[in-house]
């Protein structure tokens, strides 16, 4: 079987006040019809309240999130014979970092009622305190992993 080509990373330009890629992807996230300065206007909004909330540095707050609420494993499907079995799997880097991005913005869209800004910067506030429903949804995952631990011989 032939090959497939090696895929080429495209590089993320860094934000242009915290000059942090992670929150230039971040940025990328949130950001819907290409409306970036909508964005990013969602996200520094969300920065200015995290940072009259927490008296601290609001790029601290945010990379604790992430870390709080990146998965360490995961299941992945895979068929043997004629069952489907749920293997655990550990986490790349970039698929950890994108899987937290995507629980923190898809947890904050889920809150009706509130700006945007301020329903984000309330969930990357509870990730950093190690709550809120990015944090539980990587505990689910942990734990199916957890139970699903018997499957493991099955890697690829």
């Amino acid at each position: 079987m032939a090959r497939r080509k090696k895929i080429k990373r495209r590089t993320i330009a860094p934000d242009i006040i915290y000059n942090d890629e992670t929150v230039g992807k971040f940025i990328n996230y949130v950001m819907r019809r290409g409306k970036k300065t909508i964005a990013r206007k969602i996200v520094y909004g969300a920065f200015d309240i995290l940072k009259e909330k927490t008296k601290k540095e609001p790029l601290e707050v945010f990379k604790l999130a992430m870390k709080n609420a990146s998965p360490l494993l995961e299941v992945r499907p895979k068929r043997v014979g004629g069952a489907t079995y749920q293997i655990p799997r550990e986490v790349r880097g970039d698929r950890k970092l994108a899987l937290a991005m995507r629980w923190i913005i898809q947890a904050s869209k889920s809150k009706k009622g509130k700006p945007m800004r301020e329903s984000l910067a309330e969930e990357l506030l509870n990730a950093a305190n190690n709550t809120g429903w990015a944090v539980k949804r990587k505990n689910d995952t942990h734990k199916m992993a957890e139970a699903n631990r018997a499957f493991a011989h099955f890697r690829w």
